[in-house]
C-alpha cells in the first residue's frame, strides 16, 4: 500500500505565470540553472528517521532536464542522504536510477551554505517529511531562498518541502509567504498518511503556512495541486510535482516539452474525474482497465471511505473499492464496504458482505465484531 500512495501523479491545470529568463534573475548569466534541496534527516532508510522523497526528486530532475535546464542538488551538511522507501520498479524511479550523472550528484549534494542564490534562476525544495525536521530553521537555506525571491528569482516547493519557506523572510521583515497563494501537504492528508511522523513535528505544515500569512489552498487529498502566485511555486503532494516543475520552468520563460504520461499520473486524473461526477465515472476504467493502476483506484476509494462526510462520498467509495482490481477482496477493503453501506443504511448489504468476509476469514476478530452489531 505504502508504494502505490508514495508513487502518484495526476493532470491538474492551474494558471502559470510565464517571465523571461532575464526577468527570473538578472543577476545569472550563462545557461539556466536550478538548485534542488532535499532533506538530510533520513536514517536506516526512512525507518528511524524520515528522509527526503525519491519520486519527487527523481519526477522533478527528469522535467528539468528534458527541459535543458542544467541542476545541483543541496542538503543540509551535504554528501550522500537517505530518502524514504520507494519503489525501484517505477518508471520515473528507475530513470533516475539507471542515469550515472543523476546518481553521483544525488549522492555528493552540495553543502547548502556552498550555494550561491545568483548561482540559479530557480530553488526547489523537494518533500520528504525529513523536510519537517531539518529545513524550517535552516539559516543557510533561508538566507538563500530569500535571496532569490528578491533578486528576481523563482522559489517553488512541494509536498513537505514548503516547510523551508515558513521561516523565511524578507528584507522589509516580512515572511515570504505572507499574503501570497501557497499550499503544501494538508492536514487532511497529513492525519490520513502521515501518523506515524507527525506527533514528532514541530508543526502541521498547513497551519504553519497560515499563520505566516499565507492564503492556504488545494485539493482533495493527495490529487495534484499547483499554487502559484507570481515567482512563489508550491505544490500540494507527490502527485503534484512534475505540474510544479514544469510551472517553474515556464516561470523561467520556457514552454515545458511533452513528457510521457504515466499510467499512475493517467490514473489519479481518472480518480479526479471520479470526484467529481461520482461513480458512474469509473467505468472508464471497466472499459480499459490496462490503461490505468486498477489497486491505486481500489485504496483510494479505501481511504475515501474513511473520510466520507456524505451518502455521494460512500457510494463513489464503494465503486471505487468494488473495482474488479488485484486488491479489491483484501479484508479490509471488503470490511470499510461492509461499512459504507452500513452508513447508507443498507444494513443487508452491509450484513451480507461482512459474513462472507467472516465465513472467508474466520480469526477476523474485527469483522465478526462487525457482523455482530448488525445483528
Amino acid at each position: 500500500m505504502k508504494q502505490i500512495l508514495s508513487t502518484i501523479a495526476a493532470v491538474f491545470l492551474a494558471m502559470l505565470v510565464s517571465l523571461s529568463p532575464a526577468a527570473a534573475n538578472p543577476e545569472m548569466n550563462g545557461p539556466i540553472r536550478v538548485l534542488m534541496v532535499i532533506s538530510g534527516h533520513g536514517k536506516d532508510g526512512g525507518k528511524t528517521a524520515p528522509g527526503y522523497e525519491f519520486e519527487e526528486f527523481a519526477a522533478a530532475y527528469l522535467v528539468f532536464e528534458a527541459n535543458g535546464i542544467d541542476v545541483d542538488v543541496a542538503s543540509p551538511n551535504g554528501g550522500k542522504v537517505e530518502s524514504d522507501p520507494y519503489d525501484p520498479r517505477d518508471a520515473v524511479n528507475a530513470q533516475v536510477l539507471a542515469n550515472k550523472a543523476i546518481m553521483t550528484k544525488l549522492e555528493n549534494s552540495m553543502p547548502i551554505a556552498n550555494a550561491n542564490h545568483e548561482d540559479y534562476g530557480a530553488v526547489f525544495v523537494v518533500g520528504g517529511k525529513g523536510a519537517m525536521f531539518d529545513l524550517p530553521d535552516n539559516g543557510a537555506l533561508q538566507d538563500i531562498l530569500a535571496g532569490a525571491y528578491t533578486s528576481g528569482g523563482i522559489v517553488a516547493a512541494v509536498c513537505h518541502g514548503p516547510a523551508a519557506l515558513v521561516n523565511v523572510q524578507l528584507p522589509d521583515g516580512s515572511y515570504l509567504v505572507d499574503g501570497k497563494q501557497v499550499n503544501g501537504f494538508t492536514n487532511v492528508e497529513e492525519h490520513m498518511f502521515g501518523k506515524k511522523w507527525m506527533p514528532d513535528f514541530p508543526f502541521l505544515l498547513e497551519d504553519k503556512l497560515v499563520e505566516r500569512g499565507g492564503e492556504f489552498q488545494s485539493s482533495p487529498m493527495m490529487l495534484s495541486h499547483v499554487a502559484i502566485d507570481g515567482r512563489l511555486i508550491t505544490g500540494q503532494n507527490p502527485a503534484s510535482t512534475p505540474l510544479a516543475a514544469e510551472a517553474v520552468v515556464r516561470s523561467l520563460g520556457l514552454e515545458p516539452v511533452d513528457r510521457p504520461i504515466e499510467n499512475t499520473e493517467r490514473t489519479y486524473a481518472l480518480i479526479k474525474t471520479v470526484l467529481s461526477q461520482g461513480a458512474a465515472a469509473t467505468k472508464a476504467y471497466e472499459e480499459a482497465p490496462g490503461n490505468y493502476n486498477g489497486p491505486l483506484i481500489s485504496m483510494y476509494g479505501f481511504f475515501l471511505a474513511r473520510s466520507a462526510k456524505d451518502p455521494r462520498d460512500h457510494h463513489t467509495a464503494i465503486a471505487m473499492m468494488d473495482l474488479d482490481t488485484p486488491v479489491r477482496d483484501r479484508p479490509q477493503l471488503r470490511m470499510q464496504s461492509a461499512k459504507s453501506w452500513a452508513a447508507l443504511g443498507q444494513t443487508d448489504k452491509a450484513r451480507e458482505i461482512v459474513q462472507a468476509l467472516v465465513e472467508a476469514n474466520p480469526e477476523n476478530e474485527a469483522a465478526k465484531a462487525f457482523a455482530a452489531s448488525l445483528n
